[in-house]
């Protein structure tokens, strides 16, 4: 019956039986029904931000109906009406005819003689250059990039060496399935990928998100007040079933309404969500449950009766061979002459605590020397100096692994004596220590009994910083910053002079979110650590100082 009822003539018109204004689960792409949830928004801010700065590429990955192209006609509706977009939507094509299409789609007139490769670049290069004259920028975004070929690639490479002496003239957007990262990961494609300049993996809802993504849809189509159509234990249900997909879920709650609206009623009921899984997904049990039980009982039952074999041959002496038995039991007992065990005296382990001191000024100064800084005074204690000490704490050795810095640690020796130590390297389970003029190697096990859980770490900031800044910040500090970007993206041109612009606060979260920082847009210590770490400003716990950090020639004036 209900195969029947959602199947049956007419049901576009169900959704007014619940008071809405349109169908609201609708797969057809509509960015009025876009949910942004926060990672959708952190996707769009990529996407603005490759636009905004310009050159190199910019990639978006999702699984199949996560919103990808959703979020696609959305920058487009976002664009400043200074962009020129070529929106691709169909990559399976050859070289020559991605390059005609792209010409089409920024109306480039290319006759049908003029359909080289090098007439093509030539007329879209020219193009370019005439854009790029009148302040304008050109975009090329391609969906479903996962299917281009590798030569196609190569030659999309070959178009961001479009140039002037000071920009790139065109941005290069591609959008796919996951398997488009794992295609860029080719060592054929290594120089595409070394353009990319931003990326982001778009994940499936969970379940929170889940729920809001369905109020959304309904609320957009015009849900009264007060009403639910889904219950909670729906949602979870649905989430399940669709592995938070966007687009599974569409068509899921679609079905499940227009059952209930066949069977007149009110909210979406289990049976009618067990109906709508068949009809969707051909599958009976999405939530799992018992799916596995036959299987399930088959292997306890082999595991009890391996047990009881086991058991059996335990309690049973051991009843070897009659005739065997026979004749060994005539056989005299060979006696076993003792091997002497020789021990070799092997010299003691320098203990821990030799690398030990009893003065935090001392590991304090040990440090400075390992980082290459000179600076008279100890910037723990005096506050002097443009050295900074910061004093942080830990729980677990990753805590501080994750700063990836040498640092003073504080130690509480056996006798309950307060030590310091300075570490200067880590490996997979040991440590060294840094004492005087030698290194000494230890445990981590060892050194993480005594370890109290405080560490001091000491850094120099960039010229101008005070404290943490972000949008609404002017000086110095805000051209550094601009400066240490364009050099990690090989770009010339600055996405900020003196004052903290919308460009640089979006390249800021994107370096937070890649190296798993809080993302907030806010420039601080561990943002700045980070910086230093990938531009090789700083002391790592992997080596030396690679490059002073420049504080003064970077920065400008004022």
């Amino acid at each position: 019956m209900a195969a029947f009822l959602f199947s049956r003539p007419g049901y576009p018109m169900y959704h007014r039986y619940f008071g809405l204004t349109e169908t609201p689960f609708s797969i057809a792409v509509d960015p009025r029904y876009l949910f942004m949830s926060e990672r959708h928004r952190d996707a769009l801010a990529h996407l603005l931000y490759g636009v905004d700065v310009g050159g190199g590429f910019i990639l978006l990955t999702g699984e199949v109906g996560t919103g990808k192209t959703t979020l696609n006609r959305c920058l487009l509706e976002q664009l400043p009406e200074t962009t020129d977009i070529a929106l691709i939507l169909n990559p399976a094509l050859n070289a020559e005819q991605l390059l005609a299409t792209a010409c089409d789609e920024l109306g480039i007139f290319c006759s049908p003689v003029e359909q080289s490769l090098k007439q093509l670049t030539d007329k879209l290069h020219q193009f370019l250059l005439e854009n790029h004259a009148k302040g304008r920028n050109t975009v090329l975004l391609i969906d479903e990039a996962q299917h281009l070929q590798f030569e196609v690639l190569e030659q999309i490479r070959l178009l961001t060496n479009l140039e002037t002496n000071t920009k790139k003239l065109l941005q290069i957007i591609l959008v796919g399935q996951p398997e488009l990262r794992s295609l860029l990961e080719r060592p054929d494609l290594r120089q595409l990928a070394q353009r990319i300049t931003a990326r982001y993996q778009l994940e499936p809802l969970d379940l929170k998100e889940t729920g809001a993504y369905i109020r959304h849809r309904l609320e957009v189509a015009g849900l009264p007040a007060g009403r639910t159509l889904f219950p909670a234990p729906i949602v979870k249900r649905i989430h399940k079933a669709s592995g938070g997909i966007p687009r599974l879920i569409n068509t899921l709650c679609d079905r499940m309404l227009l059952g209930a609206y066949g069977q007149q009623k009110n909210q979406v009921t289990r049976q009618l969500f067990k109906q709508a899984v068949v009809e969707v997904m051909g599958r009976e049990n999405p939530t799992g449950r018992n799916a596995s039980m036959p299987l399930k009982l088959a292997a306890t039952l082999l595991v009890l009766a391996m047990a009881g074999v086991i058991l059996l041959r335990l309690e049973l002496p051991y009843q070897p061979h009659t005739a065997v038995a026979e004749s060994r039991a005539n056989e005299p007992t060979p006696q076993i002459e003792p091997v002497p065990v020789v021990v070799e005296e092997l010299p003691d382990p320098p203990a821990l605590e030799d690398s030990l001191v009893a003065d935090e000024s001392q590991a304090v100064e040990e440090l400075m020397r390992w980082i290459g800084e000179e600076q008279p005074g100890d910037p723990c204690r005096d506050n002097l100096g443009a050295l900074r000490c910061e004093r942080l704490a830990a729980i677990t050795w990753a805590d501080l692994l994750a700063y990836n810095r040498p640092a003073v640690l504080a130690v509480a020796t056996a006798a309950k004596l307060q030590r310091y130590a300075t570490l200067v390297s880590v490996t997979d389970d040991s440590a060294q220590l840094l004492s005087g003029n030698r290194l000494q190697t230890v445990s981590l096990e060892q050194l993480g009994r005594l370890w109290t859980g405080d560490f001091v770490i000491l850094w120099r900031p960039p010229p101008g910083y005070t404290a943490p800044f972000s949008r609404a910040t002017a000086g110095r500090v805000v051209k550094w910053l601009a400066q240490q970007f364009a050099e990690l993206d090989d770009q010339q041109a600055l996405l900020a002079e003196r004052q903290f612009t919308e460009a640089l606060f979006e390249r800021v979260k994107i370096f937070q979110q890649a190296e798993q920082l809080h993302v907030d847009g806010i420039v601080g210590f561990e943002t700045l650590l980070k910086i230093y770490e990938q531009r090789g400003l700083d002391t790592t716990l992997a080596g030396h100082l690679l490059e002073q950090p420049d504080t003064t020639s970077q920065a400008g004036e004022g």
